[in-house]
Parts: C-alpha cells; structure tokens; sequence
C-alpha cells in the first residue's frame, strides 16, 4: 500500500513498458491510490522506503550506489537515505546512554554534541573523551527491535508470495535471500556485536595500505550504545568530498576496491556494508570505514572459487571461469561447460579493457541475468553479501572515478593470492604435507597406494608449473627424500 501510495510499485514512468492490460489495471491502481504529486521517481522512491522502514532503505542505499544504471538523478534524489535521515532527540540519546551505560553523558565525556549521522537504525553524537580523544557515540533508534521485527516479516511474506505465484523465480532463492538479508540485520541490533566485528575487522583494514578504520572504546560499549574513535575526512555522501584540493581520485577508487578485495580474499570476512555514508575520505586517497554493524564472511573454499574467476576473467580464460562455475556448483552439472564459456566470453569481450563510461551496466546486467536463466543458475545464500556488495563497492568507485577500470584495480590483488595460494610451490608443500601426515599414521608394514597416488600428483605439479617450475622441482625431489627417511628410519 505504502507502494501504491507513493507510485513506486508500477511508476508511471514505467508504464509504455507493460502489457495493455497491466498497464491499463496499473492506470486504475494509480488513480485510486496514488498521490498526486510532480515528485521524481526516486524522490517518490526515496520517501517511500523511508516510510517502509530500515530494510528498504538498505535496499534504497544500494540502488542509490548505481547511476549508471538507474540514472544520476534517480539515484541523487535516494541520497538522503545514506545518512542524513530525521534525527530522535537528543535527550532520548541521552537516557538511552544513562540506561546503557549506568551513567550520564556528562559523567562519562568532556563534551556531547549533537547529531551528525542519522541512519536507518542509529544515529551517531560527536563527543570528546575525558583524556581528551575526539570520539563518535553510536545510538540505536528507539523501538528499532519492533521495527525491524515488522520489516522482516513483512520481506518474508513478500518472499513467499513472489515464490508461489511466480516459478520462474524461484532459482533466484527469493525466502533465502530474505532470510539471508534478515540475519545481517538482526545482528545490527546488538552494538557489541558490531564492536566485537569492528575490532576483528579493524584490525585487519589497518595491516593493509588501502583503508584505515577507527578503533573501538571498549569499556564504553553495551547493547544499545557504542563509542569508537573519530574517522578522520569527510563522508563520501556528502558532495563537496570529492572536490577536496589534492584527492586522487583514481587511487581514491582503486583503494576501495582493493581493500574489499584483500579483505574477502586474504582474510574471509570483509564490510558489508560499504555505501558512501560509511566512507570517510581524505586527500591525497585516505579512506576510512565506519559502521561495521554488518560484516560478510567466506570460507576458504568460496574464496578460492571467487579468486579463480577473478584471475580467469583477467587472463580471459573462459574455459577456466566456466570450470569453476561448475566445480562450484554454481552451475547444474548436466549443463555443458563449453556453452557456458562461450556465454561468459560473450560477456567478458565487450567490457575487459574498456573504462566504466564505456560500458553500460544495465545493459551488462540484463545479459547477465539471461545468462543465469538460460543454464538454471540459483541465488547461493551464502554469497548473499558478497554479491551485494560487490554491486555498492564497485557503484562507489564509479562515483569517486567515473573512468574507472574495475578489472585493473582488482587485478594486483588477485594476482597476489593467485600466486600465494594457487602455486606450484603451495600445492607442492600441501600435497607433501598431506603425504608426511599419512605416513606417520601408517604402521611398520606395507604403505598404502594412496600415498604413491599423491606423490605421483606432486611430481605432475612440480612439470606443471611455469614461473615456480625449478622451485616446485627442488621442493618435490626434497620431499622425496624425507618421505625415503621416513620410510627406511
């Protein structure tokens, strides 16, 4: 109803692309229930996800993220979705602490200021410690639990619906994407959560040259109030962070994308949530991330998945980006991993090497989605968050560099664990490991055939390697020689 009030369930913008007779009932849907108002599509959007609660306006952050698909102005007019929405009071901010935190602002800081972030579940206070440190207090809304509770019900019963009246996309999971969406948002509800993530996550930004995060206040943090150093620079929501004197906007873009990378490659959990109000910058390319109330994690095996398509879109290896896709399961085994290559190279061709002004996305998604109905791919819960925010990173870059090259900026990093991970040196050292292991559980008698097997596999990995091939052959001859050790000892 909210939808329909607001026109941005079947915008009329929309309507030379319907049927006539959807179009005709979206006509009479429209006139009985819609508001007449000159607004924009997305300011009528905008104010429409507001009044539907936090988990459209998560929605609403992301579409706002992608100009180049829905278009500048569109996305302008969600802007305010990011961090500038109506502040609770003050002095509601005030009781939550002392209920919180046993004791009053006054007691607890030099100074409390007034709002500077407004999100969909929180608003942020600038403060100043007693030892003087520049803080922000983090405040969930009041009464968010009942709203979220509400949001999650009512996305769970959309899912629902979508899956009964509409087969064909039920391969897009839409009940697990809701449940997915609903956990990560369940969690922003506990700030020592978020603390505990903040800290892990903190930790592993700043070992990195990309990205910096501030580190958490801890004995001053509690279910509903968090305190964490002050990020230094200028939120990327706001318009004039991008004319700062002397930003690089190039390596600005670059840095982002290589700090998502590293951290879902090298480490396995990265920020979900990585819109323009999370992001502070600073010249000449500082980045700062704050709010990490929601983090995505992979396992090693999901990301070697995604590390070998990265690598095998860069070298253009469809074959190999196919192969992964099956070995996944990402896609059904009875489909033929020839036509799905020839389907990724049809993708790959027309944007690899191109600048993002040069590619339109929409059109890049639209072929995307038919390649994943024409070989039955499904939504994988699991890569939920990745995917998603994927989709805002890369949105983001484009914002701070419009020219930005994706596939180059990505490509050091991935390179990087390609060569640590997946070298003949590194598979040589595991299979040795593995073959040492099992002959240590053998007894006195006969070894088993398996571990001939796997030094056989780590002969053929020592001739198949390339740059490493005389390192991998010194590594194999040596693990030769302790295993004959081992055996004759």
């Amino acid at each position: 109803m909210i939808l329909l009030r607001h026109d941005a369930l079947l915008p009329r913008e929309t309507e030379h692309l319907l049927p006539p007779i959807p179009r005709f009932l979206a006509g009479v849907l429209r006139a009985i229930f819609a508001k007449k108002t000159k607004e924009r599509a997305g300011e009528r959007y905008a104010k429409a996800f507001h009044d539907l609660g936090p988990a459209f306006i998560k929605l609403g952050q992301i579409l706002s993220t992608r100009g180049d698909i829905f278009g500048e102005r569109f996305t302008r007019d969600l802007a305010h979705l990011k961090d500038r929405l109506p502040p609770f009071p003050k002095a509601v901010a005030e009781a939550t602490i002392l209920e919180s935190l046993g004791a009053p602002p006054q007691e607890i800081f030099a100074e409390f200021g007034d709002v500077i972030g407004s999100a969909s579940i929180a608003q942020a206070h600038e403060a100043v410690m007693k030892d003087g440190r520049k803080v922000a207090v983090k405040i969930l809304r009041p009464n968010i639990e009942r709203i979220i509770a509400a949001d999650v019900a009512m996305l769970t019963l959309g899912a629902g619906i979508i899956a009964f009246f509409f087969p064909s996309a039920k391969r897009l999971e839409p009940e697990a994407f809701v449940a997915t969406v609903a956990t990560s948002l369940l969690l922003e509800l506990d700030l020592r959560l978020e603390a505990s993530a903040a800290d892990e996550l903190g930790q592993i930004i700043n070992a990195e040259p990309w990205m910096k995060a501030p580190k958490i206040v801890w004995h001053h943090v509690s279910r509903r109030v968090l305190v964490i150093e002050w990020a230094d620079g200028i939120p990327l929501s706001r318009p004039e962070a991008l004319e700062l004197p002397g930003l690089d906007k190039k390596e600005t873009a670059d840095n982002l994308i290589r700090a998502f990378l590293s951290q879902a490659l090298d480490h396995g959990v990265f920020h979900a949530d990585l819109h323009e109000g999370n992001l502070f910058v600073a010249a000449p390319a500082k980045l700062t991330a704050i709010d990490f109330g929601i983090i995505g994690r992979l396992r090693p095996k999901e990301r070697r998945y995604l590390a070998e398509m990265l690598w095998g879109f860069l070298r253009r290896d469809y074959k190999r980006v196919a192969e992964v896709h099956f070995e996944a399961g990402y896609v059904p085994a009875h489909q033929n991993v020839d036509s799905f290559a020839q389907a990724l190279r049809a993708v790959g061709e027309p944007v690899l090497g191109r600048q993002a002004t040069e590619v339109s996305m929409g059109r890049l998604l639209s072929q995307l989605f038919e390649i994943t109905a024409q070989f039955e791919m499904h939504l994988r819960p699991e890569l939920v968050l990745l995917q998603k925010t994927m989709v805002s990173v890369e949105g983001v870059a484009r914002r701070i560099y419009p020219e930005h090259n994706l596939w180059e900026a990505a490509r050091p990093v991935v390179r990087a664990w390609i060569s640590r991970e997946l070298s003949p040196v590194v598979e040589a050292r595991r299979l040795f490991e593995r073959i040492v292991h099992k002959l240590r559980l053998d007894d006195e008698g006969e070894r088993p055939n398996t571990a001939a097997l796997e030094l056989a596999q780590l002969r053929l990995v020592a001739q198949q390697g390339r740059t490493f091939g005389l390192i991998a052959l010194i590594v194999s001859v040596i693990s030769l020689g302790v295993i004959i050790w081992m055996a004759v000892r």
